[in-house]
């Protein structure tokens, strides 16, 4: 049994990068870019006006004189020149700014009447007005590899041209359940059964963060687990099942994934919980995470091990895991890490708290929606004092 910092260490070793592929841009959100993104030309393109108006030759003109509007430059429009330095255009919100003109007032500081304006306000040369270049310029850095692309890269994007962009390739996933006793969601169990819910659990995380997941159960039986695990290594990137790892007498996966050349990284973990937890990898490239059966420790595991490996594997770092202070005291006394289930919230000075919700073991998933992250506690101690601080692993 190895502890949790050594564990964590050789998963996050054993990151695989699954390539790249060019996707459009629309779809992109939540992926990690693999290239560099320039401005394509000056932003903005041209002396942006900020506010519908008038453009006015600062100084041509003065407060309280009226000035004849010589027409109207709308958005899109191609640029207007004014004639007469004593005159105005009017001009809308994202036209360019006329030539000749360098000042634009707002229609709330005029007065219009019959063809004239008079500005009614004190104003300042080169007001309202987005100067060209004045965010990037042409070929200046705007994204740089390895970015999370949310909404605003998006936009960036958009604004540059990027119909396709070049990201992170996804991996294929298959989450197997394993176990005689698991039914159907849909089906009423008999009293030795139980619905699945593990498979579901990890799919929804995965979907969360637009991954594509498949799913597939297999039985207690050893010539049948063995066999289904050759198709999958070989269809698969990754493998994650639940159950099947612990010294129960049905608990086949450890031997099987070692008959089907699956070489073992660790077996056991000193934590809790999670403490029979399974992690390997093929020759030929799949990874395989074999979790416990218990739902808290397979959903923990996932949350604290599996997203982590999969974030550095597509270039991210790993998860960034808020600090939290512990509103009560709390006692536990093997000598494992313990991930405590926990309810956040914010003191009135803006600090995080973690409030413990302890349930009845791994087994208990109901507990988990009692709270809604991890919080460590690390090994080597049994008293954890109301104040101090810990990582927490908020659900994701």
């Amino acid at each position: 049994m190895i502890s949790f910092d050594e564990a964590y260490q050789i998963v996050l070793q054993h990151k695989k990068d699954f390539g790249s592929e060019y996707i459009p841009l629309q779809k992109g959100i939540g992926r990690v870019l693999r290239e560099n993104w320039s401005a394509d030309r000056d932003l903005p393109p041209y002396n942006r006006v900020t506010m519908d108006g008038i453009a006015v030759l600062f100084n041509g003109v003065q407060k309280n004189t009226a000035l004849k509007i010589e027409g109207v430059a709308a958005a899109g429009a191609p640029q207007m020149t004014l004639e007469n330095n004593t005159n105005c255009l009017e001009v809308m919100t994202g036209s360019i700014l006329p030539n000749n003109t360098d000042t634009v007032i707002r229609y709330e500081d005029l007065t219009i009447e019959n063809g004239t304006a008079t500005i009614n306000v004190d104003f300042k040369q080169g007001q309202n007005i987005h100067t060209k270049g004045s965010d990037r310029q042409q070929g200046d850095p705007l994204i740089s590899e390895f970015t999370k692309l949310s909404p605003a890269e998006i936009g960036v994007g958009a604004s540059i041209g990027r119909a396709e962009v070049l990201v992170s390739k996804l991996p294929s996933i298959l989450i197997i359940s394993t176990g005689d006793e698991l039914v159907d969601i849909n089906q009423q169990p008999l009293a030795h059964q139980i619905r699945k819910s593990n498979v579901y659990r990890i799919e929804s995380t995965l979907k969360a963060i637009g991954v594509k997941v498949e799913t597939a159960h297999l039985n207690d039986d050893l010539d049948e687990i063995v066999n289904k695990l050759k198709d999958y290594i070989n269809t698969f990137d990754v493998l994650i099942l639940s159950g099947g790892v612990s010294k129960g007498k049905f608990d086949f996966l450890p031997e099987a994934l070692a008959k089907v050349g699956v070489e073992k990284h660790f077996h056991k973990v000193a934590q809790r919980p999670g403490k029979p937890f399974w992690f390997g990898s093929h020759p030929d490239g799949c990874t395989v995470f074999a979790l416990p059966g218990n739902p808290v420790s397979s959903f923990m595991c996932t949350q604290v091990y599996f997203l982590d490996w999969l974030n550095v594997s597509l270039g991210l770092p790993p998860i960034t895991r808020p600090k939290a202070i512990l509103t009560e005291d709390f006692t536990f006394k093997p000598d494992l890490d313990y991930f405590l289930v926990a309810k956040l919230s914010y003191a009135d000075d803006g600090k995080l708290l973690a409030t413990p919700k302890p349930g009845n073991g791994s087994g208990d998933l109901a507990n988990l929606v009692d709270g809604d992250c991890f919080v460590r506690l690390t090994r080597g101690r049994n008293e954890f004092k109301c104040g101090e601080i810990f990582s927490g692993y908020i659900y994701r």
